[in-house]
């Protein structure tokens, strides 16, 4: 089957439906694609927290001030121009999901706005108790429903982007349910398939998170920016099972009740490793990760591999006042705070690298675009709280408007079919492996999920990650295509395992290199073998694919060229 559009965008996520929007309003035609069903795939959905925006309804507020606190976080890492347009830009896309009815808290009609870790000011607004995720994925869709020229696709697998004369001219995708080949013409393709943080075996992603974005660009010959930069959350829960709420939900509780850590002998831990104890049981993030890594690899770890978090010293009314709805949602998952812990572990939460791009959000391959969490170097070494639905809304807007009107400018190109037939074909792993194996694509991405858990998480030595990157080259080069998938049946979903696990190996690679390759400590990426940050290495990781071999290399921060001072008294 063939499909022709102007705008193709792959990923249904927030930074997706924003680009899909935008690029229809700027007259294009438009097709958004995702695995899953449009707003249910991807991150957006599941954010349950806050949205920083300096919009000022809480206090006197800047852009600037909110610039200045993105940088701070990203540890001379940021590339500030990009961090400058989130910021500034935010605030104007804020007041459009308004518009659309996001529904965001507030009190006499002003935008109700909380402090949240790295900010100077009360700055991020929100819906209700964990939910301004779902309402802003309910806004977003409903505005793609309405708009005129957007068609969307549910279960399209994007594998690979088709060029011609080293342009991106559109993409080779699988019909998830009848299994069909499906070639997209596109002037403009906009990557907003999310980060890679699925990889990990403990992590607060979609299914979809997998790193496809990343994959598929430095494929096509983009360049990928900052990828040994994962941002790891203290406080995940692990056990035990809860269903439909966030992970991270945690760690705020914690810091608002004062919600006590507990190692596996139920002692409290945290002042062991210099952080002190206030009365409000609260420390430092980079300091709880660090504590509860300890005492795991020491033996003093809960049941799961965690360690406890207890409410059940906090008096049952302040609970209540406190969780508010939360308490009925735990019940109906089985917890009981008032009665028993919950286990809790560090867990990988977004990734700061991504695809390398311009402040139009084009990357160096004509054509190709990247939005959302798939965009690198705006966060630097490490993301401000609050950022990464801002991020969705500005990079998917500018994304689909600079999208659209390149896509307006250019002849739409016929692809040929046998050709795109072609590259399925040619890495398809059913022409390599002649003899049934027992491998599968799922047994080696659980491999992968727990190798980078162990050798590139949160405390890194070159020898975790010498020995992370030799077992994952390993496994691309001996093992992915050992896996024997058996026919073209509809819903192949083996087929399509081995697809996302094609996909993680070279993101996983990616990460890995990349950390080996900085012989520092800086913002999320800490080397236990090297504790300190150096001043030689204020300056991003850029790789590129050659062939099948990734290259690494060197280039300086982007500054920007105005003081944030001149652009406040301008009134900018």
């Amino acid at each position: 089957m063939k499909i022709s559009t102007d705008v193709f965008v792959i990923g249904a996520g927030g930074a997706g439906m924003y680009a899909a929007i935008a690029a229809a309003r700027n007259g294009a035609d438009v097709i958004l694609a995702d695995k899953s069903l449009i707003s249910r795939g991807g991150a957006t959905v599941m954010a349950q927290m806050t949205v920083a925006s300096a919009v000022g309804h809480e206090e006197p507020d800047h852009w600037t001030h909110h610039l200045s606190d993105t940088i701070e976080a990203g540890h001379g890492l940021c590339n500030e121009e990009l961090s400058a347009i989130l910021c500034e830009e935010s605030v104007t896309r804020i007041h459009e999901m308004d518009d659309w009815k996001v529904g965001w808290a507030r009190v006499d009609g002003r935008m109700t706005q909380v402090h949240a870790p790295g900010h100077g000011l009360k700055r991020c607004v929100y819906v209700d108790y964990l939910n301004t995720g779902p309402a802003v994925a309910r806004a977003l869709r409903g505005e793609v429903a309405q708009r005129d020229g957007i068609r969307r696709v549910s279960g399209l697998a994007v594998i690979e982007i088709v060029l011609q004369d080293d342009e991106a001219v559109g993409a080779v995708a699988i019909d998830v349910e009848s299994g069909e080949t499906v070639i997209i013409e596109a002037s403009a393709i906009i990557l907003a398939a999310g980060g890679l943080t699925r990889l990990y075996k403990r992590n607060s992603a979609s299914i979809n998170m997998g790193g496809e974005a990343y994959s598929m660009a430095l494929r096509a010959g983009a360049e990928l920016i900052d990828m040994e930069f994962v941002q790891f959350f203290p406080i995940g829960h692990l056990a035990p099972r809860m269903v439909g709420m966030d992970p991270i939900m945690w760690d705020p509780f914690r810091y608002k009740v004062g919600g006590r850590l507990l190692n596996g002998d139920f002692k409290e831990f945290i002042h062991n490793y210099g952080a002190s104890d206030d009365g409000t049981y609260t420390a430092r993030r980079d300091v709880a990760s660090y504590a509860i890594y300890k005492e795991v690899e020491q033996g003093r770890g809960s049941p799961h591999g965690g360690v406890w978090l207890t409410f059940e010293h906090i008096d049952e009314d302040v609970m209540k006042e406190k969780f508010g709805p939360m308490i009925g949602r735990l019940a109906k998952n089985g917890i009981d705070l008032r009665k028993s812990p919950i286990e809790v572990s560090p867990i990988a939460h977004y990734h700061m690298g991504g695809i390398r791009v311009d402040n139009e959000m084009k990357t160096r391959v004509p054509g190709l675009y990247a939005a959302g969490e798939a965009v690198g170097g705006a966060n630097g070494a490490t993301r401000l709280s609050g950022n990464a639905i801002p991020e969705a809304f500005v990079f998917g807007e500018r994304a689909g408007r600079f999208g659209a009107h390149y896509a307006k400018s250019k002849k739409r190109v016929q692809i040929n079919e046998k050709t795109a037939k072609g590259i399925l074909s040619g890495i398809s792993p059913k022409l390599q492996s002649k003899t049934r194996s027992n491998l599968t694509a799922t047994a080696m991405m659980i491999e992968l999920q727990a190798l980078m858990w162990e050798k590139v998480g949160l405390f890194r030595t070159a020898e975790k990650l010498e020995q992370g990157l030799a077992r994952i080259r390993e496994m691309q080069k001996m093992d992915l295509y050992k896996v024997f998938i058996s026919d073209d049946k509809p819903f192949n979903q083996a087929l399509l395992d081995w697809y996302e696990l094609r996909a993680g190996l070279l993101c996983a690679e990616s990460v890995t290199l990349s950390a080996l390759n900085r012989t520092e400590s800086r913002g999320a990426h800490q080397r236990e073998d090297i504790p300190d940050a150096s001043p030689e290495f204020e300056k991003n990781q850029v790789i590129e694919l050659r062939g099948e071999q990734i290259v690494s290399g060197w280039t300086k921060v982007p500054r920007i060229t105005y003081t944030l001072e001149e652009k406040r008294f301008a009134g900018i």
